[in-house]
């Protein structure tokens, strides 16, 4: 089934202008009005929560309804604001003072919210850690944060411990999860067990005055090259991003000609699988905060399996899936291979990463009642910067949506001029979610943020309606005898091979072209297809100088990093020169 199909006759019912002035209109709930954010003229959402703080107000609304399932564990809302209310009151007394870092460290459990939302309550910088990282990349974030406090489970502690020294502002470690230590305080000492939160007292939040400008949280880069820089992102960035998937759903149902939807406190719950980790700003803003403003039940799995999803989506009755493209992929394969058509499931987002255009294809002839939707942003937007659903996404297969209303591009040529529409240059945005700075490093901010407007390095175009597409990194865009080659460009005629489930296009050296494009992929499980038979397939798609001149069949998934991209240079040696007889690298092929 081709896109096209799923999209009705006489759509749109409205044009795109005039859906996004509708929704946007003063008065409306999507109003938008103009402030100065750091002395440049910025609109914001007028009914967007100002700070952290109103939207941990707003979740606390939400009461009984069941707000987190772990495995055998659940807590409802009410648990999980006296447990951030209690652990914020405990750093508040343990000395810790606004713009205080308070790091982070666990997998996806229910007390990494609570340790979120405690930190920023106390007034401090919440500081999440990538959980993946080894024993020194995690001292590492401790070190350049200057955290006085950290939060561990027992794993992220075990790496961490033979560190400890090294991090010399580190006061206090509160960890959860684990056998005693006597370098930690157990969490439950301040808690009790998760399945007591409810019953702890509903004691008043810390007297902390709180700007929508005031940092809030401090998030590291994903570090594919060098050392990760820390993102510092104010109240307002992280609460704006809670905006997005309401507006997109209204927006949609205007395009169809439709009246959006009231809300309803009476109507089931919305359910979402939760895949992506809470230290990303996609699981942490997108997913959490949307979670916390529209009272969503999360599931977490402990550890990403196709049929363990299959599995927890039935039994919880999930309404939502998603995360980074990869897993709607495997989500969608392994319900086809099942024979499981997860009834409860009518929405598949994802982001993170570059989505190809086939995969809405895939989710379509596989889940058809599902919605697919998908988006773009990163860490220094504070996740969701574009979004589109639906027919807008079925009939922009390559898109990433259209920009939030809030939101501004401009595509900028190498000498810094706007580029007209349908051109390709980088990508530069703006808006109430982008993030103030880096951490202690006022030269890697200035070299990407001036006078509100990011350099993002991403290579774009965006047509006459707005829809954005990323064509590729600045620094992943190969060049062969001076012609342009975008990676994106062939990695997704490459996944549109019914056998693809995934692929990486990498330079392959040329004496005198300098380099050529080579491709490693992933085939879907059973496939046989040869890279020959794919090598064709793409010929007929691309121009002959984009054609992979090698393509390497790679044996299990690609590795990525938490956010979903993938990492390229562990790759690159796949085609790297052949040392010559003298043990130097050869330039031949």
């Amino acid at each position: 089934m081709s896109p096209d199909r799923r999209i009705p006759a006489g759509w749109p019912a409205i044009a795109f202008r005039e859906a996004e002035a509708r929704l946007t209109a003063p008065g409306g709930a999507f109003a938008i009005t103009t402030v100065p954010i750091r002395g440049v003229p910025t609109r914001i959402w007028e009914k967007a929560p100002p700070t952290l703080r109103e939207l941990f107000g707003i979740a606390r609304g939400h009461a009984d309804k069941t707000f987190v399932v772990y495995q055998d564990e659940r807590v409802t809302f009410t648990g999980f604001a006296r447990a951030a209310t209690t652990l914020a009151r405990a750093l508040a007394d343990a000395g810790i003072r606004k713009g205080d870092r308070v790091a982070v460290a666990m997998r996806n459990l229910p007390e990494w919210p609570v340790s979120y939302f405690g930190a920023l309550l106390a007034g401090a910088i919440a500081t999440p850690l990538n959980a993946w990282w080894t024993g020194p990349e995690l001292a590492y974030g401790l070190q350049h944060s200057g955290a006085r406090v950290l939060i561990a489970d027992g794993d992220r502690f075990g790496r961490l411990a033979p560190h400890l020294p090294e991090c010399p502002a580190l006061e206090r470690v509160y960890t959860t999860r684990m056998a005693p230590d006597p370098r930690a305080t157990p969490l439950t000492d301040i808690l009790g067990p998760v399945t007591d939160w409810a019953a702890l007292p509903d004691s008043a939040l810390p007297d902390i005055a709180l700007d929508p400008e005031d940092d809030a949280t401090l998030f590291y880069t994903s570090g594919t090259t060098g050392k990760p820089k820390g993102a510092v992102g104010t109240h307002r960035a992280a609460a704006t991003t809670v905006m997005a998937y309401p507006y997109s759903a209204a927006r949609s149902f205007l395009r169809r000609g439709e009246s959006p939807p009231k809300p309803d406190p009476a109507a089931p719950q919305r359910v979402a699988l939760l895949v992506i980790p809470l230290f990303h700003v996609t699981g942490c803003h997108a997913s959490l905060g949307a979670a916390l403003y529209g009272g969503h039940r999360l599931v977490m799995m402990h550890r990403w399996d196709a049929n363990a999803a299959l599995d927890l989506i039935e039994r919880e009755g999930c309404t939502s899936a998603g995360g980074v493209p990869t897993i709607a992929w495997q989500l969608a394969t392994a319900a086809r291979e099942a024979g499981r058509t997860l009834p409860s499931l009518d929405a598949v987002t994802y982001g993170g990463a570059p989505a190809a255009g086939d995969l809405v294809r895939t989710l379509g002839e596989i889940l058809p009642k599902v919605v697919p939707g998908t988006g773009w942003g990163m860490t220094e937007t504070s996740a969701t910067f574009t979004h589109h659903q639906g027919e807008d996404y079925w009939a922009h297969p390559d898109s990433c949506g259209p920009p939030l209303p809030v939101c501004e591009v401009r595509i900028l040529d190498p000498l810094g001029n706007d580029l007209a529409p349908g051109s390709v240059g980088e990508l530069c945005v703006k808006g109430p979610n982008v993030v103030r700075g880096y951490w202690d490093d006022p030269q890697a901010t200035a070299e990407v943020l001036s006078e509100g407007w990011l350099r993002t390095g991403d290579l774009a175009r965006v047509d006459d309606e707005g829809f954005l597409t990323i064509v590729d990194r600045i620094k992943d865009m190969l060049i062969r005898g001076g012609e342009n080659i975008y990676c994106c460009e062939v990695e997704n005629v490459l996944c549109a091979h019914p056998d693809v489930i995934d692929a990486v296009v990498l330079p392959v050296p040329h004496p005198t072209l300098g380099q050529e494009p080579g491709a490693i992929v992933v085939l879907e499980e059973g496939a046989e297809a040869s890279p020959e038979t794919i090598r064709a397939f793409a010929a007929k798609r691309l121009a002959a100088f984009k054609v992979p001149v090698r393509i390497v069949i790679w044996d299990g998934l690609l590795p990525r990093n938490p956010a979903g991209k993938i990492l390229r240079a562990p790759l690159r040696a796949v085609f790297a020169p052949a040392p010559d007889q003298n043990g130097s690298p050869s330039s031949g092929r």
